[in-house]
């Protein structure tokens, strides 16, 4: 067994003091055209952004935030892997793994890490604890960049596998959207053994050929949103798959260049109503923006589309008890029959009515309740 190592986050001032230069020199383009996003992040807006996290946005806040949680390093397959772990007051707590994907960042779940730990004082009940692990992705937040190609999601499953090894957890479940999804499911393929089940909030599954008249509301809407990322929302996808290295070069570089790469996806992702602020703060975004600007993330996190983009949906079975939430702006969705194709043991399908793809950030009270009814049945 490996010893973790206690890990605070502590941010030298020169650090701040370059990022508030770097946003008062930044150059912007001329204005959009078209009175809207369709462009992309609006000039106005984004400026408005700059200026609040340069002049009054407090990364001491966020820091503090983070730094209330018990956090480690550990080093398994030869990168130090960062992680939040989050010890329930329950005795019998199910033991959780929690995984984000782009361009998120364990900042999604620091809203539900207390209701799932400690549900007693947080509007639940005490059996349906959890012990929640928090990990950032390697080349994300202050986990290890990779210093060699081979980092996919079939390798971050295992490295998974092994940090709930090396915690002493010889049971557990697992959750995941975005890339946390795909490595999720490859946990459930590569781990069956311990991990009992696992949840996700975005489902891949390939289509069935049917006809358009056989299509229920959900695959409608499925094939709809698909078609709509393809043509207008697919464009990072292509530069981070093919060429994460060039990318990465103004996403390090630019605070603004950053943050509007990053905000695009807040607004075009979540159940905003056409606005990101609607739904999540400003803080809380720059918060997020932050765990990729601090470390330098910009090329390290691009790479995992160059390394697993095209294997993100294999067609592998996974056969360990599954729960699916369905979130109606959610990116990538599926029905339950299309599914049950890949994942062929689903003992939680349920169809939310508000919500996006980052599930957690957006609605964490439902996020908390679907973990809570989703594995419930295995304890």
């Amino acid at each position: 067994m490996v010893k973790p190592t206690p890990f605070k986050i502590d941010i030298p001032k020169q650090q701040l003091e370059d990022l508030k230069y770097r946003i008062e020199i930044s150059r912007f383009p001329e204005k959009e055209t078209p009175n809207d996003w369709s462009q992309g992040v609006p000039l106005e807006y984004l400026e408005e952004v700059t200026n609040y996290w340069k002049d009054d946005y407090s990364w001491d806040r966020a820091q503090k935030e983070i730094n209330a949680f018990d956090q480690f390093t550990i080093p398994i397959n030869g990168l130090r892997i960062h992680y939040l772990h989050a010890r329930s007051p329950e005795p019998d707590a199910l033991p959780l793994v929690l995984t984000h994907g782009w361009p998120g960042s364990i900042v999604e779940f620091l809203d539900v890490i207390k209701p799932l730990s400690d549900p007693r004082n947080n509007g639940g009940s005490a059996k349906d604890a959890f012990d929640v692990i928090c990990p950032s992705l390697p080349g994300y937040g202050f986990s290890d960049k990779p210093e060699e190609s081979g980092w996919g999601i079939e390798k971050i499953g295992g490295t998974w596998a092994k940090l709930m090894a090396e915690l002493g957890y010889k049971r557990y479940v697992a959750q995941g959207g975005d890339w946390g999804s795909a490595v999720t499911t490859q946990i459930g393929i590569q781990d069956p053994e311990h991990c009992m089940a696992i949840h996700l909030n975005m489902v891949m599954a390939t289509p069935d050929a049917l006809n358009e008249e056989e299509l229920n509301d959900i695959e409608k809407s499925a094939i709809a949103s698909q078609k709509r990322y393809q043509e207008w929302d697919s464009g990072y996808s292509k530069q981070q798959s093919t060429r994460p290295q060039t990318i990465g070069y103004s996403l390090t570089d630019s605070p603004a260049g950053l943050a509007a790469w990053i905000l695009e996806k807040f607004w075009s992702w979540t159940d905003c109503g056409g606005h990101p602020e609607n739904i999540i703060s400003r803080d809380k975004l720059l918060d997020n923006i932050m765990l990729y600007w601090l470390p330098k993330n910009g090329a390290s996190s691009a790479r995992l589309y160059w390394e697993s983009f095209n294997s993100f949906a294999q067609a592998s079975p996974i056969t360990i008890p599954t729960g699916c939430s369905i979130f109606p702006k959610e990116i990538m969705k599926s029905s339950r029959r299309w599914a049950e194709k890949r994942y062929t043991n689903i003992i939680h399908w349920n169809e939310l009515d508000r919500g996006g793809h980052f599930a957690a950030f957006e609605q964490p009270e439902i996020f908390v309740n679907e973990l809570r009814t989703c594995f419930r049945s295995l304890r």
